[in-house]
């Protein structure tokens, strides 16, 4: 397979063929985000001959191996790509590997609200399944100061354009992206927002400052402070109490997470109230992933 730079996926894309169709993230300055800062993963389209050749490696395994049933679209926006590139690319797929169920993708809510109504039920029906969308916060000023370049509004059309198009949706959250001082504020807006989305799906990840970002420099120069573990448990359990999602898989499993949790809401919520509750009442360490085995 063709991969330039680090390539990064969703947890659940574990088993996924992993085929790479753009280099980097045509965004790229949310401050905490060091995924593809190095000059090698400057943004850019594959050539779509190379893609093919990818696929057709990988028809070769789905034919001697084992069946590939999953395929996820990298870099970080790959929904960015035309709609006609994109959807060459899932012709191909479903031309030489016909067994694939799903394939996903990485989209914010800039490139999501590019596409029109029409383009995204293009999309599902060539057999996009999943969109991945790091909103990230709630907050509208949270949100201005990491650069993510969208609000909280865009985010809710964003859903609402892929549920229209049947497209299903898992959106990815950050514990302590606010830093202390805005801490209360991002975790009621996410919530919130949460609410307001609606997904089936939602990830929530603990930030980590990663050396050489501008949110590193940040916390350096004193201007940006992590919450401690239990303030980012506190955050947790304001997105688990206050949301109101009508049917989702919520999980904090993420390698980043302090607690590692796999709920189905509304179902588990009081359980999992509890829990946290219990946790931030005795603040035992111990009950912690250790901060070493931590990593976004």
């Amino acid at each position: 397979m063709d991969y330039i730079g680090h390539i990064f996926r969703p947890p659940s894309e574990a088993e996924s063929l992993l085929l790479q169709v753009t280099v980097g993230c045509s965004h790229n300055g949310c401050t905490y985000c060091g995924m593809y800062r190095d000059p090698v993963q400057r943004f850019r389209m594959k050539p779509l001959d190379v893609v093919a050749q990818d696929v057709e490696e990988a028809a070769v395994y789905d034919r001697d191996v084992e069946p590939i049933r999953r395929v996820f679209l990298c870099d970080g926006d790959a929904l960015v790509l035309p709609t006609k590139r994109l959807l060459e690319i899932l012709a191909l797929l479903r031309e030489r590997l016909p067994q694939v169920r799903r394939v996903g993708i990485y989209g914010d809510a800039r490139t999501i609200l590019r596409k029109d109504d029409g383009e995204l039920a293009a999309l599902r029906e060539a057999g996009l399944g999943i969109v991945y969308h790091g909103a990230e916060s709630g907050d509208d000023e949270v949100l201005r100061r990491v650069d993510k370049g969208s609000g909280a509004d865009d985010a809710v059309e964003a859903a609402a354009r892929l549920r229209r198009a049947g497209i299903r949706h898992s959106v990815m959250v950050m514990l302590g992206i606010g830093g202390v001082e805005r801490s209360r504020e991002h975790a009621e807006a996410t919530a919130r927002l949460l609410t307001a989305m609606d997904p089936p799906f939602v990830g929530a990840l603990t930030t980590t400052l990663v050396p050489g970002t501008p949110l590193a420099a940040e916390a350096d120069a004193g201007r940006f402070t992590l919450p401690d573990p239990w303030g980012m448990l506190t955050e947790l359990r304001t997105l688990v109490a206050d949301s109101r999602l009508t049917r989702c898989r919520f999980h904090s499993n993420h390698a980043s997470n302090y607690v590692p949790l796999s709920l189905n809401l509304p179902t588990d919520r009081d359980g999992a109230v509890r829990a946290l509750d219990e946790l931030l009442a005795g603040r035992d360490r111990t009950r912690l992933r250790p901060e070493q085995w931590r990593g976004l």
